[in-house]
């Protein structure tokens, strides 16, 4: 009698994409930036201005975060004084869809219905 094949390959984690959603969720302005860029609010200064507790600083920090995953383009308008604004790539857009999914799944979590 032969032994049985095995048809199916150990499945892991997927590494890049979890370890994003780790940082996004450790940073704890990503979400709050998120929010400002659907409400229109893409200008860095604006940013801080509307949210209380955030620095310049530790606006940076994220947004640059954010840039280097390919969540947010940094937009630089070529003028006196230059002019920067943030926008949700493509990508950004799967991505935060993800996120909200994730939210929804906590609340269900919270409210017991899991």
């Amino acid at each position: 009698m032969k032994a049985k094949e095995k048809i199916f390959l150990r499945k892991s984690a997927p590494e890049k994409s979890a370890r994003m959603v780790e940082t996004i969720y450790g940073c704890k302005w990503s979400l709050t930036v998120y929010q400002l860029l659907a409400n229109g609010i893409n200008r860095p200064g604006a940013m801080v201005r509307s949210v209380e507790g955030l620095t310049t600083k530790v606006l940076n920090e994220c947004l640059r975060k954010n840039a280097k995953f390919g969540i947010l383009e940094r937009v630089t308008y070529n003028e006196s004084p230059p002019r920067v604004e943030y926008k949700v790539t493509e990508f950004g857009t799967k991505f935060i869809c993800i996120l909200d999914e994730l939210e929804k799944l906590q609340s269900e979590i919270e409210s017991g219905i899991l």
